[in-house]
């Protein structure tokens, strides 16, 4: 059984690779299709609105008629000029009440970005030094400032070191084994 399992399993792998790269090359030979479909269109698109807004251009022979295609060509280059100057000032004025708008909705949201901070290890020295500048010269060593104290041993600490904890002592002589070495230690 354990032969026929292992020898089965790379040809089930070549298998499944196998159909992975069929349907890879029929899904690249279908966008391909859709693609081809799709500039088809823009081209169609394209032509339709050139034949629409530009009409095959008629050269007259008198100079008085060419002097009245000029004035239209004109015409129709200012109304272009204005037409694109007004979607230029309309796309100005969204793009500032977009801005305006998203700053309004961080101001109710109360979040502002943080940058992420890195930890920095630096002295008191140095940070003095970086605060004030090269000029001073401020030595921060806190463990010079410090007093030296020496701890007096007196009769009260010797004795509550002694006596220890009082729940200790409450503890012992409770019972009656507690009495005992009570009577025990008074005789």
């Amino acid at each position: 059984l354990g032969d026929s399992c292992s020898s089965s399993g790379p040809k089930r792998n070549r298998a499944i690779t196998a159909r992975r790269q069929h349907l890879k090359s029929v899904m690249l030979q279908i966008a391909a299709t859709e693609l081809e479909k799709e500039e088809s269109r823009r081209e169609a698109e394209k032509e339709n609105y050139l034949a629409e807004h530009c009409p095959p251009l008629h050269i007259p022979g008198s100079m008085a008629e060419v002097q009245e295609l000029c004035k239209q060509l004109h015409a129709k280059i200012d109304m272009a000029e204005e037409e694109k100057y007004d979607m230029e000032v309309k796309v100005q004025k969204s793009g500032k009440e977009l801005e305006d708008m998203n700053q309004k909705l961080f101001d109710l949201r109360g979040k502002f970005k943080r940058p992420p901070l890195r930890r920095v290890r630096m002295s008191a020295d140095a940070m003095l030094k970086a605060l004030l500048g090269s000029k001073h010269k401020v030595c921060m060593d806190l463990r010079a400032n410090l007093k030296q104290v020496k701890k007096e041993d007196t009769e009260k600490e010797r004795d509550l070191r002694d006596v220890g904890d009082w729940r200790k002592n409450i503890e012992e002589k409770s019972g009656m084994e507690g009495r005992k070495k009570m009577f025990e230690t008074e005789s």
